[in-house]
């Protein structure tokens, strides 16, 4: 196995890691859910707002992970389409949070190459939060590093349905034949076009389930739990999780 050798940016924790991976199987996408901020600080005694909060630190320090051993795209699932569904504080506090991490951050993540992008609905965000996500989208547009995708407000169900509906209206339109219609091409039809699908997705706090994130692409993504929750999960956790996916032989349901 060839160790990894280069580094990308600042060092980050579990160096002693990083020189056990093998730098030419390396996955080009990581999915991340990052569950558990509530728990985290309840456990604590403190508000759920907290933990969020201290989650949000914790995005910074596994991209700077990622970037360190060339991950090519982190998407974090950050709000999902069922989250309105929870409390008005927590979700107003939730969509605060782009105004506070990307002006604290934007430098580093400039400075290490980062492209910012978001996988979501714009729709029913506030303006604010908006704002906060295309300022960070524009001025890291030129960066050739890392892709650091937020999930916000996505769902996958409805991102296939709203899939499905645009290929109908271009083939009724005779932009495209039934005949044409395979998996790549349904593929360009979802929010995450151009970007590859995960090879691999970490999910925290121990919940054993995908939570409608990116179905048509997990297909063939190797899966990865753990009980750790997002704000105590650290680089030496996702460096284990990148071991752990190298131990496993991918055969797309070959032998």
């Amino acid at each position: 196995m060839k160790p990894f050798k280069r580094w990308f940016g600042s060092k980050p924790e579990g160096e002693e890691l990083i020189q056990q991976l093998d730098s030419d199987n390396i996955p080009n996408h990581v999915a991340v859910i990052m569950d558990g901020n509530g728990r985290w600080a309840q456990k604590r005694g403190l508000p759920r707002v907290a933990g969020h909060h201290s989650g949000m630190k914790n995005v910074k320090k596994i991209t700077m992970a990622a970037n360190a051993i060339g991950v090519r795209v982190l998407t974090m699932y950050a709000f999902s389409t069922e989250n309105w569904k929870r409390p008005k504080e927590e979700v107003d506090y939730l969509m605060k949070l782009p105004m506070e991490f990307f002006p604290k951050e934007i430098d580093e993540l400039i400075a290490n190459n980062v492209q910012i992008r978001m996988t979501g609905w714009h729709e029913g965000l506030p303006d604010y939060t908006l704002k906060a996500i295309q300022d960070a989208i524009d001025q890291t547009k030129n960066n050739t590093g890392l892709i650091l995708n937020f999930a916000l407000n996505y769902g996958s169900r409805k991102e296939m349905l709203r899939g499905i509906q645009r290929l109908v209206a271009d083939v009724k339109q005779g932009e495209i034949s039934g005949e044409e219609i395979d998996e790549s091409l349904f593929s360009r039809y979802l929010l995450t076009d151009p970007l590859p699908d995960p090879d691999l997705l970490i999910r925290t706090s121990g919940e054993l389930r995908i939570s409608n994130f990116m179905l048509w692409q997990l297909a063939y993504s190797e899966l990865w739990f753990t009980e750790l929750c997002w704000p105590e999960f650290k680089e030496h956790n996702f460096y284990e999780a990148i071991q752990e996916y190298q131990r496993r032989a991918r055969r797309y349901g070959g032998l």
